[in-house]
């Protein structure tokens, strides 16, 4: 998938999981840069970290508790630590993602 990030970006670290992402890690917190091409889907899962992000690029739409919530370029979404959600981009979708580290 191509990518609108800067050349900056995309030379740090290579992530791959669930997404594809360059990381830039942070003293209790790591930061992603993640790209999704249309049709990704994520499981449902949790993490032990407390997540924000906010769309750059396309639409996510992030299933907690039961309900759909759609995000777009420019809005923040909060996942706190533990809360099981799933993902899915129906668009070529970009985001920044900042996992925050829970003591």
């Amino acid at each position: 998938m191509t990518t609108n990030f800067p050349d900056k970006i995309r030379s740090l670290t290579p992530f791959s999981d669930r997404f594809e992402a360059f990381k830039l890690q942070a003293e209790n917190c790591d930061v992603l840069f993640a790209t999704y091409p249309a049709g990704t889907k994520i499981e449902p899962h949790d993490h032990e970290t407390d997540n924000w992000g906010v769309i750059t690029k396309g639409e996510m739409i992030i299933t907690m508790n039961g309900q759909d919530h759609v995000f777009g370029p420019g809005d923040w979404y909060e996942i706190p630590a533990g809360c099981v959600h799933a993902a899915r981009c129906d668009q070529d979708t970009e985001e920044i993602e900042f996992w925050f580290k829970t003591e």
